[in-house]
C-alpha cells in the first residue's frame, strides 16, 4: 500500500515526500563531498535534515550507496521506477497530478471539485481521518511487506496524523483555495508533468525539480496547522547500539502536537551508514515493472483537489 510508505506519511505526514515554510533551497553539496554519514545517529541527522531543507536529490544521493544510486538512476531513465517519490501518497499517479494542477485554469477547475466535494464539510472529513487512522493501523497490523521497525515507526505517525485531521479546519474554502494557487504555480514550475518528462530530466535532475514542489505542499500542510519541519527541526538521535557494521538509533521529534519515538536499524558500507529500511525499499524499487502509460484525468483532478485536505482521500 503506497500509501503508507515512508515518505507518505511524512507529508500526511510521507510522506515524500517532503519546510518551515522555505521556498528556496540551500545550496547542495559537491557530488564528491563525503557527506555527514561517518557514524549510524550523525546519518539519521543528515537525511532528516536534508529532508526537512527540500534536499531531495541530496537525500536520495546520501540514503543509498553510488553504486545503488547508479543503478537506480538508470531504472529511472527506463521508466521503471521513481524512487524515493514512488513513496509518496500519489505514488505513480504523481505526473498526472503535476500535470492537472499544472493545466491552465487549473486553479479555479480544481475550487470547483473541492467547493462541490468538500467544502464546509469539516465534520465528514473528521470523520473521515479517524477513519483513515484506524484502517492505516488494522493495515500496518495484518498486511504490507513491513519491517518490524516500520510498523513500528508508521503507526505513530499515522495516529498522529489522523489526530491532526480530525481537528483541522479540512473544509476551509480560503484555506483550499491559497493551497490551490500555491499548488499550481509550484507544479508549473517543474516542469514535470507526464512520465516522459520524468525519464527525460532524469532522478537527479528530477528530485531537485520537486524540491520546491514538496516546499509549496508542506506550507499548504501548514496553513492547516501541520508544521512538518518544525516537527523535523526537534529531532533527537542518539545511537542505541552497535555491532560491527550494524546499529540502531532511537530517534524522538514531533508530528502535530505528538511526540514520535522510534528506533531504527542501519548498516555500514563501505565506511558510511544507511537506513536499512532505506536500502531495502529502494531494492526493490529495481525490481518493479514500469507504470501504466494510461492514466485518467479526473482522478488525477480529484486528487490535486485533495491535496489541499489530504485527510479527505479517505473519501474516494
Amino acid at each position: 500500500m503506497t500509501a503508507l510508505r515512508p515518505a507518505s506519511l511524512l507529508l500526511l505526514c510521507a510522506c515524500l515526500l517532503m519546510p518551515g515554510c522555505r521556498q528556496e533551497q540551500a545550496p547542495a553539496a559537491a557530488p564528491d563531498a563525503a557527506p555527514a554519514t561517518s557514524k549510524p545517529a550523525q546519518a539519521v541527522r543528515h537525511l532528516t535534515a536534508q529532508l526537512r531543507d527540500n534536499q531531495l536529490q541530496a537525500f536520495a544521493r546520501d540514503a543509498v550507496p553510488p553504486d545503488l544510486h547508479a543503478r537506480l538512476e538508470t531504472a529511472w531513465r527506463e521508466g521503471r521506477t521513481r524512487w524515493p517519490l514512488d513513496e509518496l501518497p500519489f505514488g505513480r499517479r504523481l505526473p498526472g497530478l503535476l500535470k492537472s494542477l499544472a493545466a491552465s485554469g487549473s486553479e479555479a477547475r480544481l475550487q470547483q471539485v473541492f467547493d462541490r466535494q468538500f467544502a464546509g464539510a469539516d465534520r465528514e472529513l473528521h470523520g473521515a481521518a479517524r477513519s483513515l487512522g484506524l484502517f492505516g493501523a488494522q493495515y500496518l497490523e495484518h498486511e504490507g511487506d513491513y519491517s518490524d521497525d516500520e510498523r513500528q515507526h508508521y503507526a505513530q505517525l499515522i495516529a498522529a496524523a489522523s489526530r491532526w485531521g480530525a481537528s483541522a479546519p479540512l473544509g476551509d474554502r480560503q484555506r483550499a483555495r491559497q493551497a490551490i494557487a500555491r499548488l499550481a504555480q509550484a507544479a508549473r514550475r517543474t516542469g514535470l508533468t507526464s512520465e516522459a518528462a520524468f525519464r527525460e530530466a532524469g532522478m537527479e535532475a528530477s528530485l531537485q525539480r520537486m524540491g520546491p514542489f514538496a516546499a509549496a505542499f508542506k506550507q499548504a500542510l501548514a496553513a492547516y496547522g501541520l508544521d512538518l519541519d518544525a516537527g523535523l527541526a526537534t529531532l533527537d538521535a542518539s545511537l542505541q547500539q552497535q555491532t560491527g557494521d550494524r546499529a540502531r538509533v532511537r530517534m524522538r521529534y514531533r508530528l502535530g502536537d505528538q511526540d514520535i519515538d522510534t528506533v531504527v536499524s542501519l548498516r555500514r558500507i563501505e565506511g558510511r551508514w544507511y537506513l536499512a529500511d532505506y536500502l531495502r525499499n529502494a531494492e526493490a524499487a529495481l525490481a518493479r515493472p514500469p507504470a501504466p502509460t494510461a492514466a485518467g484525468a479526473a482522478p488525477a483532478d480529484r486528487a490535486a483537489a485533495a491535496a489541499a485536505a489530504p485527510a479527505a482521500r479517505a473519501r474516494r
